[in-house]
């Protein structure tokens, strides 16, 4: 059978680096209570006129230099952002343009903080029907652009971000040894909607900032996200034990610990970059997948399980042999 097989990975973080320390200027916050809450302590802001784009572009190039590849020998591109540039066209086919792809076709999927896993089984479906060959998976976000920066429950989340992964066709014996793209479950229920919800839009005329109620998402996500996970390997029958790897959505350190628990996994076979990154949304997976690579800890072999969760409410899982 085919398989969706990884063979590079990158991501880009803007220059600007946003310790907690800053907000203590202009809200009721501090370093401690940020890091107390969230375990985050830093995040990149995108610079003046620095686009989601130009974000997923230079996690792109960083991708294809690793895979190998060039721009023009990708079939297609699936770009998970809630902050494209523009209303239309997509912020994917700007990426294509910058990457010097002129025969493939690009688009964007929008699940918000699940954008990744949603866009990763897009991209898998598109190869496992035959219908691409390589597949270029980027997730990028600057949220940082949609901030209400008087609430301090919410502003001291977040940034901004772009990480993004090769997949290519592989032949494999449809076993769970095989490298490649194993498993995926995705979840949504729009009963939810309001727990989290930028207040704005197209169609309502007015650009809106980011809500979000913490109490309620923190109970849904410790619980939906152990739920998907353990699906997504029971599909392939495989387990908790069986996992190398959780590379989770780097939301809030307290939910990553609180799902890797009901997990059973040990928080040392977990990857960990919200202290360094806070919540990218779409981008944070990518990140922590290519952060995890380049210190050693991702291996090729390595079961690997990704979950998120976000506005909507969505949420799923992806389990992938790297």
């Amino acid at each position: 059978m085919r398989r969706a097989v990884v063979k590079g990975v990158g991501h880009y973080l803007p220059e600007r680096v946003v310790p907690n320390a800053e907000f203590e200027k202009s809200l009721d916050t501090s370093d401690e209570w940020i890091k107390s809450r969230s375990g985050i302590e830093r995040r990149h802001f995108a610079a003046e006129g620095e686009t989601t784009s130009d974000l997923a572009t230079k996690a792109a190039k960083a991708a294809l230099a690793m895979a190998g590849i060039d721009g023009k020998d990708i079939d297609a591109i699936v770009l998970a952002t809630s902050t494209a540039d523009l209303t239309f066209p997509s912020a994917a086919t700007m990426v294509q343009h910058a990457i010097g792809n002129t025969s493939g076709y690009a688009f964007d999927v929008q699940a918000v903080c699940a954008g990744f896993v949603y866009a990763m089984s897009n991209a898998n479906a598109l190869i496992v029907s035959g219908q691409a060959d390589r597949v270029l998976v980027i997730g990028a976000e600057t949220f940082s652009r949609i901030m209400d920066w008087t609430d301090r429950s919410t502003c001291v989340l977040f940034g901004d971000g772009a990480g993004a992964l090769i997949l290519e066709a592989e032949d494999g014996t449809g076993k769970t040894a095989d490298r490649g793209v194993l498993s995926t479950d995705l979840n949504s229920d729009g009963r939810y909607r309001d727990l989290l919800y930028v207040d704005g839009g197209v169609s309502t005329q007015n650009t809106g900032m980011l809500r979000m109620e913490g109490k309620e998402i923190f109970r849904h996500a410790v619980e939906k996200l152990a739920q998907t996970a353990d699906a997504a390997l029971e599909k392939i029958g495989l387990g908790a034990d069986d996992v190398d790897w959780v590379v989770p959505h780097q939301a809030n350190i307290r939910i990553i610990q609180a799902t890797a628990k009901k997990l059973g996994v040990g928080m040392d076979r977990v990857v960990v970059t919200v202290q360094d990154h806070g919540n990218t949304s779409a981008a944070s997976i990518p990140l922590a997948l290519s952060v995890g690579v380049a210190n050693g800890q991702v291996k090729q072999g390595d079961l690997i399980v990704t979950e998120a969760i976000g506005g909507g409410l969505a949420w799923g899982a992806v389990v992938i042999r790297w």
